[in-house]
């Protein structure tokens, strides 16, 4: 078993993700201060960014105007799942693993892969499973390890009446 995973509720943080809105809007900015005739220190100042960037939006702006400083959209690979898959997910494994015909309750990351390509017919990695879990706000728990023959009534009477005779004590 590689290990145990389990949701510490929906409200968990996570990353937040880049507000592509907000940073389309600071180039704009950009853009229109140097239409005004402002120089890229300007932009620096009010903008907060460094002289590099700056640079970069200027030579973009002058190429192409304020359209060429639009945002692509987004960063990175489209995620495989998307959020709503990933809800679902999350809703699935919450159902718990025995649901799924698992033998126990413990979600390892073999037994989260399949559940993957048994909803959504996506192949997903131990590595690919264990980030998105993160994603998720799951954790990785470690199960407690007793034997199952444990007696708690046969360890409680040997600690009251056994353990004080064989406790060693300071000499006198």
């Amino acid at each position: 078993m590689v290990g145990v995973w389990h949701a510490f509720g929906m409200n968990t943080t996570v990353r937040p993700r880049r507000d592509f809105k907000a940073l389309e809007a600071r180039r704009w900015t950009a853009a229109t201060l140097f239409s005004q005739g402002h120089r890229q220190a300007e932009a620096v100042r009010r903008l907060g960014v460094s002289r590099q960037t700056a640079s970069r939006w200027y030579v973009a702006w002058q190429r192409g105007g304020k359209d060429a400083l639009n945002g692509a959209g987004r960063a990175g690979r489209k995620p495989r799942l998307d959020f709503s898959a990933q809800d679902r997910l999350q809703a699935a494994l919450l159902k718990g693993a025995r649901v799924w015909g698992f033998p126990t309750e413990l979600w390892t990351l073999e037994r989260v892969a399949h559940v993957i390509w048994k909803s959504f017919h996506l192949r997903y990695s131990r590595p690919q499973v264990w980030r998105l879990l993160g994603q998720l706000g799951w954790s990785r728990q470690r199960p407690a390890r007793r034997a199952k023959e444990r007696d708690e009534t046969a360890i409680a009477r040997w600690v009251r009446g056994r353990w004080p005779q064989v406790k060693k004590t300071p000499a006198d």
